[in-house]
């Protein structure tokens, strides 16, 4: 690792790509660089997009309207508009075409001969998104990003961002520790990304020839593919599936490129910047925050000593900036890879974060559609998939039954209440199966890595780039930042 010296010095004059402009991370990282640092030469930013205006009106309104650049709008005042047009330039592409899919020649020659850093934060990261979609995204996209990295003529590094759940829902210690081609996590053998992607190309010739016309019956079987190909070879998902994949691609064929590898874990509202609590989306946990702020769950499957790593996003996209100015111009690229999370150097109890939801929404009670507030209680978290099941039988699926049957003979005077105990019964249901392999999670990540570099920061007195999570006070985090943050900017949506 490079000595570290001056991050804002880097920034300077530097050109950036970021692919997946449009993602919350990549806007955190967007909205940090231009605050930073003004004299950053050009961020070219990669939408998809079909032509350029599609993509400057994505900017537009996916970017910069957010509320996450209102300090960036003070700082410039009237001179946003010119200091963005300068600093800016908005790419139609799609990492899963050959050149990110520039179809511009002129400012394709730009990029290749500008560009010194390029930071790929282009995913697909639903669990159980269509295989086609998420092997084309997460796995052949990193290598398209990769080999249009090796083209530019300025190359300083290339940072990707995985995930820490690569790992599966594997026990014990994760190390910061690469995945080499065709490895697997229950050591099946034969996984071969080509496979993968003629499997792909075969089912849908296949589903196209059965069903012409039923695009419904394709999404499902790709989504069921996705899952049993992850499942084969030891991984609970198509996302993380695919991001190892992905990872294994570019450690395969990075050949002399100064590669870092970023994986977090479960990113969370900001800690401090721009501003605390900013949060885009329902996000992992926040999903039963949500539905237990609302009155939708009562019951949860779960150990309650599980340890939940969850990581603030503006420390990740800080550890991000620290990492790729550490590892710029390496001569000798090693494996360079960071957990960003919290389980090893502040773990957080499950338990706690119930307490937390209970103590929020007791105190700042949601308001539902009818005008009342939502009443909330402890939840009843049972230890295992079976005591679930049979809690969820009698509470719920046979009183729910009887309702059914009272509804028909009433001529459905029943019907709004039954339609509604059904959408909260389906809404657990849905979560349990998402989450079902992290609800008794007993795996910890290492981040002696991402702690040296911290370390290398802190001695190069970089303050403003804070990652360290050591400095979070959990009940603060939650009761004053996050837990605001959620509902302010997800409950109405």
């Amino acid at each position: 690792m490079e000595e570290l010296g001056s991050i804002l010095h880097f920034l300077d004059n530097s050109s950036i790509l970021v692919t997946g402009a449009t993602g919350f991370l990549a806007k955190i990282f967007i909205e940090k660089i231009l605050r930073v640092q003004p004299n950053v030469k050009k961020l070219f930013l990669l939408l998809r997009a079909e032509d350029a205006n599609s993509a400057i009106l994505r900017f537009d309104t996916e970017i910069m309207a957010k509320e996450l650049f209102k300090v960036l709008k003070h700082k410039c005042g009237e001179n946003l508009s010119c200091f963005i047009s300068e600093k800016v330039r908005v790419v139609a592409g799609d990492i899963t075409y050959h050149n990110l899919g520039v179809n511009d020649s002129d400012l394709l020659d730009e990029m290749l001969t500008q560009v010194n850093v390029v930071v790929n934060l282009a995913a697909t990261t639903n669990f159980d998104d269509r295989y086609d979609v998420s092997l084309g995204i997460n796995t052949f996209g990193a290598t398209h990003v990769l080999n249009f990295s090796k083209k530019c003529e300025k190359l300083k590094v290339l940072l990707h961002v995985s995930t820490a759940f690569v790992s599966g829902a594997q026990e014990g210690l994760m190390l910061e520790s690469p995945y080499k081609m065709g490895d697997t996590l229950n050591g099946t053998s034969g996984l071969d990304m080509e496979a993968e992607k003629r499997l792909v190309e075969d089912t849908l010739k296949h589903l196209k020839a059965q069903n012409s016309n039923s695009e419904p019956t394709i999404e499902s079987s790709m989504k069921q593919l996705g899952i049993q190909r992850a499942r084969k070879y030891g991984w609970p998902n198509t996302y993380v599936f695919t991001k190892a994949m992905g990872e294994m691609l570019l450690e395969e064929l990075k050949e002399n490129i100064p590669l870092v590898i970023i994986r977090p874990t479960m990113v969370t509202s900001t800690y401090k910047e721009p501003f605390p609590g900013w949060v885009e989306g329902i996000r992992t946990i926040d999903s039963l925050a949500v539905g237990y702020g609302k009155g939708r769950i009562t019951c949860f499957l779960g150990d309650p000593k599980t340890i939940v790593d969850v990581i603030p996003a503006d420390m990740v996209v800080n550890a991000m900036i620290v990492a790729m100015v550490a590892h710029a111009n390496e001569p000798n690229p090693n494996e360079n890879i960071y957990h960003v999370g919290t389980s090893v150097s502040n773990p957080l109890e499950f338990t706690y974060i119930q307490d937390y939801g209970l103590r929020y929404f007791t105190q700042h009670p949601w308001v539902g559609k009818d005008g009342k507030p939502v009443i909330v209680g402890k939840v009843t978290v049972l230890s295992t998939m079976e005591s679930f099941q049979r809690y969820m039988m009698i509470r719920y699926f046979l009183p729910l039954k009887g309702l059914k049957l009272l509804n028909m003979i009433c001529c459905q005077y029943f019907g709004r209440i039954y339609q509604e105990q059904s959408r909260k019964i389906k809404f657990v249901m849905r979560l349990i199966d998402l989450y079902a392999p992290y609800l008794f999670f007993k795996a910890f990540y290492d981040d002696m890595n991402t702690d040296k570099l911290r370390r290398a920061a802190e001695e190069s007195g970089v303050e403003m780039f804070n990652f360290d999570p050591k400095t979070i006070e959990w009940e603060d985090y939650f009761m004053n930042t996050h837990l605001p943050g959620i509902v302010k900017r997800v409950f109405k949506k």
